[in-house]
């Protein structure tokens, strides 16, 4: 069972010295992944529904900073050595597909092959809106758009023609370190696990609600691969607790979890990180 934390890119998280400080200290201490998430923008009065509180409202302040993460796990990257880099997540239909098939691509470069790629769909209407994206149909433009990365990845003159994307003959270098940029997917719904299922190498569930919400997505998760002949061993699975203090990390290894994800938010001062680390990995990590 591997130990992940997801504490960059928002708030004191978006401080680089907090940033270069937790990326050196967390790998000491043994964390397998740095986690960081994204939003574009964030508005005050927004008219969706977080989808992963009971209450509908996401705990980041609309005024907080929050670092592209793609620019801040470059940053990380660059004061660490081994621990590997995720989004958790990356709203992938936010964005375009070849422009961000050039960004990750560098970033695993210059990670040196440590990058995971976690994508959502996005669950907020008024952030579609203000980057001028349709909000219908997103689900299947983030399919599309991670097939047309995949190809510009893995292809020296790619050609992509779908309903969203159309390109011929281009070249994208470089190309990733690794043969195969590992794609999770983010999202807790049947929907979401379904989509899983049919295209991405993995998912990220986000603030579950104990063990048991966490066994209930898996059971679904493995009948829909299943479904499409796909084995849950070839899945990458990570999950984040809406409580942890009462995970039991030999049940959730039982369960199939690759990795916990710990959410934490850092503290305001870079001197102040090392013991925070510590005490983070003393109670998941040496126990």
């Amino acid at each position: 069972m591997r130990i992940g934390l997801h504490a960059l890119g928002i708030g004191s998280g978006a401080d680089p010295d907090v940033i270069a400080a937790t990326a050196r200290h967390a790998e000491d201490r043994g964390f397998a992944t740095l986690w960081c998430g994204e939003h574009v923008v964030m508005v005050d009065q927004p008219s969706s529904r977080y989808p992963y509180t009971p209450d509908g409202q996401i705990a980041v302040p609309v005024d907080a900073d929050w670092l592209d993460p793609l620019a801040c796990l470059g940053f990380a990257a660059a004061h660490s050595s081994t621990i590997r880099l995720a989004t958790g997540v990356l709203l992938l239909p936010e964005h375009n597909p070849v422009i961000m098939a050039k960004q990750v691509a560098s970033l695993d470069r210059l990670s040196k092959g440590r990058f995971t790629l976690g994508v959502g769909i996005g669950w907020s209407r008024d952030e579609f809106d203000a980057l001028g994206v349709p909000f219908s149909r997103r689900a299947e433009r983030t399919a599309a758009y991670l097939e047309a990365m995949r190809a510009l990845w893995s292809t020296e003159v790619a050609t992509v023609e779908s309903d969203f994307v159309s390109f011929r003959d281009v070249r994208v270098n470089p190309k990733p370190t690794q043969s195969h940029v590992p794609v999770i997917l983010g999202g807790n719904s049947d929907r979401a696990l379904m989509r899983v299922a049919e295209w991405s190498d993995g998912w990220y569930g986000f603030n579950l609600d104990g063990l048991d919400h966490v066994a209930d997505r898996l059971a679904t998760l493995r009948s829909y691969c299943a479904e499409r002949d796909r084995a849950m061993s070839d899945m990458r699975i990570a999950v984040a607790l809406r409580d942890p203090r009462d995970a039991e990390l030999g049940d959730l290894e039982h369960l199939g979890v690759d990795e916990l994800v710990i959410v934490e938010s850092p503290p305001d001062s870079a001197d102040a990180v090392e013991e925070w680390i510590a005490d983070l990995a003393q109670r998941w990590i040496d126990r």
